[in-house]
């Protein structure tokens, strides 16, 4: 279990990296799982976040919209974020053009192979119903149960086989066989930038990867898309 040192190191790491590429940024799109765990109530929200979200905020109020989907382990979002904070908040994927290129942007989950189970889990847990009966319960001990079930989902994710994600991979591979350049996706968690050819034509399936192990993101201008790891200088590309 991370001790909390090690999870304050590692959000003034996300800290740094946020005021530093916020310098020359036109937009900032964060593809969910920011948190860990978020469960919003209706009038609490989980501690130990002020610094990260105070840094959002500044950021936003700097003229830099920051869009925000929806991940698996901050799905339960109410108005915090977007009125407080200033995110934009997305339940669904993005479809954007951009210098003509056209740009598919969601988080991934439910899309790997045998995801079957999650998608029903995934369905239960995003019901305004269950949601509403799940408030019933205080919230010291109903953030606490969340914390200790999105701690065991991340080890999952991170352990998962490469087979898992074929079903992302497939999926991003019919969107730009639809016209679409650039598919991009968060959760899982190995970056990486695959070229698909279709109709005389190269468009990219992209996972982003993740800030537990390979500090990976990415980079979008004059054209070219970058996946790129804070703070070392390597670098896949096109």
């Amino acid at each position: 279990m991370k001790s909390k040192e090690e999870e304050k190191l590692k959000e003034k790491r996300v800290i740094k990296f946020l005021e530093t590429v916020s310098q020359d940024a036109k937009e900032i799109y964060i593809v969910g799982d920011l948190f860990d765990c978020w469960i919003e109530y209706r009038k609490v929200v989980p501690k130990g976040y002020f610094n990260l979200l105070s840094t959002l905020n500044k950021i936003i109020e700097c003229g830099i919209p920051i869009k925000f989907l929806s991940g698996n382990h901050d799905f339960w979002l109410n108005t915090y974020l977007q009125d407080e904070v200033g995110l934009k908040i997305f339940y669904q994927p993005i479809e954007e053009t951009l210098d003509g290129k056209k740009f598919f942007i969601a988080h991934g989950d439910g899309l790997s192979k045998g995801d079957t189970g999650y998608k029903i889990l995934k369905k239960i847990l995003r019901s305004r119903v269950n949601q509403f009966l799940y408030s019933l319960i205080h919230p010291d001990i109903g953030i606490s149960i969340a914390q200790s079930s999105s701690k065991k989902s991340r080890n999952h994710t991170v352990d998962i086989h490469p087979r898992a994600a074929l079903g992302m991979q497939e999926f991003g591979e019919n969107k730009i066989k639809d016209g679409y350049d650039y598919v991009i996706m968060g959760h899982f968690h190995k970056p990486q930038q695959i070229p698909v050819v279709s109709k005389e034509r190269t468009g990219y399936f992209i996972t982003l990867g993740d800030w537990i192990v390979n500090n990976s993101y990415g980079v979008y201008i004059k054209g070219q898309f970058e996946l790129k790891f804070w703070p070392d200088n390597r670098l896949i590309t096109k």
